[in-house]
């Protein structure tokens, strides 16, 4: 049975080994050198430009490690700031928000770990399951663009090229190269600086690139989409409020909110914001629909609503008015004398509503008018909207918000990776930056190798220091809060 067993893992092993796969725990890895030509090609096209856009990326990557000392400080104090005050910002008001993720390299990156800095974002606690696809699809393009820019600078420096592979540790995607360590350690500190500092330059140019897209994508989808027209409705979830006979659809264009104009998603957003910080709006209502009562409107009632108003004598009247004749007959106003320009006698009737509770009249033609009444951010995060409208009905409503959205991901986690990499720190390309920017800069200063080797490795114990303590507090606002 021994022997056996002995046989089966052997050739369990063999079999890995032959297709270039390995497994252990948490981790899986896949090596092969199918992509050599592509990358060989890809290192010997035209060599001065080449060499014009590693060096441009070696400067982008040496003032990205100090850049990346600053932020991290920066980050960290905001956060212990917000840990003292006890009163945390949204976390849209963040600088950064540290979250590790280790992510193994393989050979001459062999044993190099690097550290995700993914925004604050954490599957499962604030990441919503349904953005899963677009996390891990940007993580992966992110790591495979970080390790294409390694290997093409190190063809360009003349280092061999053993292979290309991809990885999962634990649930998250990434990508490494192997690279001939010894040519490696043979060639100037210059040119180490030029691969080293590949990497990071490739995640930077990538997240440009999806913002250009972003930004450039009404014009791009032109000929398909128009925009400015209003907010298209994509989806509206089951316990949505707006989800009903008299609610919302799949294919909506929302044009209003109160009298607030909406022509895109970002006007939606800001219309909400509004109206939830300011106090709700009124409406004329002519003195004869009033009759003045303390309590007014059963809770059963589906169509009235309890409106306050106040006259020259008293300040807390009310009436129970039908909600939806009383909208869409009168005028919106905020006090009386916005109602005393007709010379009828009338009041600004408000509806009488709990603090943060709003009652919001959406526009939606040519369907009846929406009445929605909750908070107004319930609305926002259940409902689902595009800015683009198609110009034929055959076209997906869905397809530019997977481009956003994409795009959107992209730029955040490729630039995070651009930036935690950029640190000098233990087992990150920081590291190799900040060792061969010392060589090149300190030798003449610094004569002995050693001393050089001291310092730097005073400064990566400093900024390990700094991005674990980023790390830890990162994971604690996420998660404790």
């Amino acid at each position: 049975v021994l022997q056996s067993s002995s046989s089966l893992k052997a050739s369990y092993e063999d079999w890995l080994l032959t297709y270039g796969l390995s497994v252990s725990p948490f981790h899986m890895r896949w090596q092969t050198a199918l992509f050599n030509r592509q990358f060989y090609s890809w290192g010997r096209w035209k060599p001065k430009f080449l060499y014009l856009w590693f060096s441009v990326g070696m400067v982008f990557g040496i003032v990205a490690m100090f850049g990346s000392v600053i932020l991290l400080g920066k980050t960290l104090m905001q956060t212990l700031t917000q840990m003292l005050t006890e009163a945390p910002k949204a976390q849209n008001d963040r600088m950064l928000q540290v979250v590790v993720s280790v992510l193994s390299k393989g050979l001459y990156l062999n044993v190099v770990i690097e550290s995700s800095f993914l925004m604050g974002y954490v599957p499962g606690v604030n990441l919503p399951v349904s953005q899963l696809t677009y996390f891990f699809s940007a993580i992966l393009l992110s790591g495979v663009i970080h390790e294409v820019g390694h290997g093409v600078a190190a063809i360009r420096e003349q280092v061999r090229f053993n292979g290309f592979g991809i990885f999962i540790f634990i649930v998250y995607p990434g990508a490494f190269v192997d690279l001939f360590t010894t040519h490696l350690q043979l060639i100037s500190p210059v040119q180490q600086l030029r691969i080293f500092c590949a990497g990071v330059w490739h995640n930077f140019v990538l997240g440009v690139a999806s913002f250009m897209v972003l930004f450039l994508l009404p014009a791009i989808l032109f000929p398909f989409y128009y925009t400015g027209v209003g907010a298209l409705v994509t989806e509206v979830a089951e316990d949505s409020p707006a989800n009903g006979p008299r609610g919302l659809f799949v294919g909506d264009l929302v044009t209003n909110l109160q009298d607030c104009p909406v022509y895109n998603v970002e006007d939606w957003n800001s219309c909400l914001g509004d109206i939830s910080e300011k106090s709700q709006v009124g409406y004329c209502v002519i003195y004869r629909r009033l009759d003045g009562t303390v309590e007014c409107c059963s809770n059963n009632s589906l169509t009235d609503i309890c409106f306050s108003y106040s006259n020259k004598l008293d300040s807390h009247l009310y009436a129970c008015l039908p909600a939806r004749k009383v909208i869409e007959a009168s005028k919106v106003c905020r006090t009386n004398m916005d109602c005393q320009k007709d010379f009828v006698p009338s009041f600004c009737v408000t509806p009488s509503l709990e603090n943060q509770t709003r009652l919001i009249r959406v526009k939606h033609p040519p369907h009846i008018d929406m009445l929605y009444v909750g908070h107004p951010m319930h609305l926002q995060f259940t409902v689902s909207l595009s800015s683009f409208v198609p110009r034929q009905n055959f076209l997906s409503i869905d397809l530019p918000v997977v481009i956003e959205t994409f795009c959107k991901y992209l730029i955040s986690l490729s630039g995070a990776l651009a930036v935690i990499n950029a640190v000098p720190c233990f087992a990150l390309d920081g590291q190799w930056i900040l060792n061969s920017f010392l060589e090149a800069t300190l030798s003449s200063l610094i004569v002995e190798k050693q001393n050089r080797e001291l310092v730097g490795f005073l400064i990566l114990l400093a900024g390990s220091a700094l991005l674990a303590a980023n790390v830890a507090l990162g994971l604690w606002m996420v998660t404790a809060r």
